[in-house]
């Protein structure tokens, strides 16, 4: 066998190594009932929960504390998954901008007790993803 056959092989070996490791650490889409049952079996792996955020009738967030005063890097919430269980959720840092906003959320953490530990936040807001086009008429109007 020629040096670049071999060379090539031990390069194809790399590969295949590199994507079955990045495949076994992957993060899954779940829920709050499958995150608890993987932090009883000693999971410490992070997973994605998606949910939507609990708002009373005047549209404001249920369970939402945040005292930047007291302790910036400490934020709570509830969060309701796809099967409308509903849990705290503690974000370790500052609360997101925007956050009021949101309406759908995905948490990347990992439950941890009574409450789900969060590492990050993504949020959609739906501002962001309407179909209307601005109308930049009416804003050229208001400048004159």
């Amino acid at each position: 066998m020629k040096k670049i056959h071999i060379f090539g092989l031990i390069v194809i070996a790399i590969a295949i190594g590199i994507i079955v490791s990045t495949y076994g650490n992957a993060s899954t889409y779940s829920n709050f009932t499958e995150a608890e049952e993987l932090a009883k079996e000693g999971e410490k792996s992070e997973i994605h929960v998606v949910g939507k955020l609990t708002k009373d009738a005047n549209g404001q967030i249920v369970g939402m504390k945040y005292d930047p005063v007291m302790d910036p890097n400490h934020f709570e919430f509830m969060l309701a998954d796809t099967n409308r269980v509903v849990k705290k959720v503690v974000y370790g840092s500052p609360k997101p901008q925007d956050f009021d906003k949101s309406e759908q959320v995905v948490v990347i953490g990992r439950m941890e007790g009574d409450h789900f530990a969060c590492n990050k936040i993504l949020m959609k807001c739906p501002s962001k993803y309407t179909n209307e086009k601005p109308d930049f008429k009416e804003a050229t109007a208001a400048k004159l």
